[in-house]
């Protein structure tokens, strides 16, 4: 009976070798769980963002200095206009909120916070692709701060069934690589608020509805937030790596004082609750002193008691004072986004094809088709993105492999992408034959260069090699040369027997070049320069492509 030796036992290094693979497998496509690093590298920057999107480098890399802070509202929105075609009123709004916003808190930095100051959570209304998200990750990158974005349906009132509120303060300190000094001045961005607004007759929508109202209320207001969830198996290795590390130790918790909260949605039949506020008080006496309210204006007329008739809690709603409505898109606006944006769809179009040295004109009409297709999906901007990846779907997908290296988008592309490949592959398929052609016959004036006797290449002739190097794999110009390797030999014989220096290459010599030329040479031995006549003249089984007269 044999025995096992006992194992040695694990080193610091090993134990936290394995720590790591074990984490790796917890979170595959990372290489650690979020804001674990090994000892002796520092924590790695989050590779997306809590949407799903690619992190921002730009915004979580650069050096905070909020004591610096100095913008002015009208800097903000010039910065905006760069990026969000339209919406002029939510970014008047939007610049002055977060102007103000930022001002108290670097003076609260500098030790001189007013005690008064309300924070100034910021509520958008506003169907979808009119570029709300795009204005507050602007802002964001404007600024330098973390930025989080979330989806409201992924949050449960206890976190068991869905996620939990306070892991978007969490996530912040992971798009500030780990620092919560620098993620407590972030930007917390929730879409879709107003799918959890509590409706009175569905009693099991309040999991997700009022509790989790009740808990991004505390968030908003002031809370301190664990910087690792009780919960979260990562967070304890962390906390044992920590340890283990020694060197500055982060805080266990993060206040969310100067977080600043933003919320949007499209508010769906919100607008019908306003609009009977509106008519009854329009009612009697006050009928005639209320101008009737264009559609598009509704929402800009809302109210807090709409915001609670709609399924809020007066308490949330308290807590957004700033309220900016953007407006749906036009035609024109969507125009003027593929033209002046510069984050326009149009730019990533030309990166796109720039990869494989592809150019890409865009012509103002095709634009404007673009933006009348992009209408028709009611989408808004995200519109463009349809569009786009349906009219170049095939393009991206042929031409990187063919020699084509420019095209032009105008209607008739954008109305028939498929026509317009078949023309692009057809009118590269005719250059290219046209350059074969021409090394065809760069061969025949390479020759007359190299031995002083003149080739005459029939257009048939040329085509005839260009079909044959192409079914053979061969470049023309080689097979040219196989094809015609003893030419050189034969013709000067030819020459000196006949005098003749100038010769015809038709396809059936093209053909049969070495029959051809052993006629000929036989010839100019039998019959002298008298021989060597224009095909039109010779008698019957002469050969074919005798030398020119």
């Amino acid at each position: 009976m044999s025995f096992k030796p006992f194992a040695a036992p694990l080193t610091p290094e090993e134990i936290q070798k394995r720590l790591q693979d074990l984490l790796r497998q917890s979170f595959p496509g990372s290489g650690s769980a979020p804001g674990f690093a090994p000892a002796n590298e520092p924590a790695a920057a989050s590779k997306e963002s809590s949407d799903g999107g690619p992190a921002d480098a730009s915004s979580a890399s650069r050096p905070l200095n909020l004591d610096a802070f100095k913008l002015k509202p009208r800097e903000v929105k010039q910065h905006l206009d760069r990026f969000v075609i339209k919406q002029d009123e939510a970014k008047k709004v939007l610049s002055v909120a977060l102007c103000d916003h930022y001002n108290a808190v670097r003076l609260a930095l500098s030790g001189k916070e007013t005690t008064n100051y309300a924070k100034q959570n910021v509520i958008l209304l506003g169907p979808t692709g009119v570029g709300k998200t795009y204005l507050i990750r602007s802002v964001a990158e404007l600024i330098g701060v973390p930025f989080v974005k979330a989806d409201a349906t992924k949050f449960s009132e206890t976190g068991y069934v869905g996620g939990d509120v306070e892991d978007l303060v969490r996530d912040l300190v992971r798009r500030a690589n780990g620092d919560v000094e620098r993620a407590q001045f972030g930007i917390i961005y929730i879409d879709e608020i107003d799918k959890i607004a509590s409706a009175g007759n569905l009693s099991g929508r309040d999991v997700s509805g009022r509790g989790v109202q009740t808990n991004l209320l505390k968030l908003m207001e002031e809370t301190e937030v664990p910087v690792r969830a009780p919960n979260d198996i990562a967070g304890q290795f962390q906390a044992m790596m920590d340890l283990s590390r020694g060197g500055r130790k982060q805080p266990a918790t993060i206040n969310t004082r100067h977080i600043l909260f933003i919320v949007s949605g499209a508010f769906g039949g919100l607008e019908k609750i306003v609009e009977k506020r509106l008519r009854e008080a329009t009612i009697g006496f006050a009928a005639g002193t209320r101008a009737s309210t264009a559609s598009e204006d509704i929402l800009s007329a809302a109210e807090t008691k709409d915001f609670v008739d709609f399924g809020f809690e007066p308490e949330f709603i308290g807590r957004l004072p700033v309220r900016v409505v953007c407006h749906s898109l036009s035609v024109e606006d969507l125009f003027e986004i593929l033209k002046a944006s510069e984050g326009s769809i149009v730019r990533q179009i030309e990166h796109a094809f720039g990869a494989y040295g592809i150019e890409v004109l865009f012509q103002e009409d095709g634009l404007r088709r673009i933006a009348e297709m992009a209408g028709a999906e009611k989408t808004g901007a995200r519109g463009l993105m349809t569009v786009c990846e349906r009219v170049f779907r095939e393009l991206k997908f042929e031409l990187p492999s063919t020699s084509v290296r420019r095209f032009v988008v105008n209607t008739a592309l954008v109305d028939h992408p498929k026509t317009s490949l078949a023309g692009l592959l057809a009118e590269e398929e005719r250059e290219h034959r046209a350059t074969l052609r021409a090394i065809v016959r760069e061969f025949a004036d390479r020759f007359r260069q190299s031995h002083g006797l003149s080739l005459t290449i029939t257009d048939e002739a040329a085509e005839f090699l260009v079909e044959e190097a192409r079914r053979l794999g061969k470049p023309v110009r080689d097979l040219c040369g196989e094809r015609f390797k003893d030419f050189q030999f034969g013709l000067k014989l030819i020459a000196q027997n006949s005098g003749r220096v100038e010769f015809v290459i038709d396809e059936a010599t093209a053909r049969s070049p070495d029959q051809a030329l052993s006629s000929w040479v036989v010839a100019s031995y039998r019959e002298g320069s008298e021989a060597m006549k224009p095909s039109g003249t010779r008698s019957e089984g002469e050969p074919s492509g005798n030398p020119i007269q």
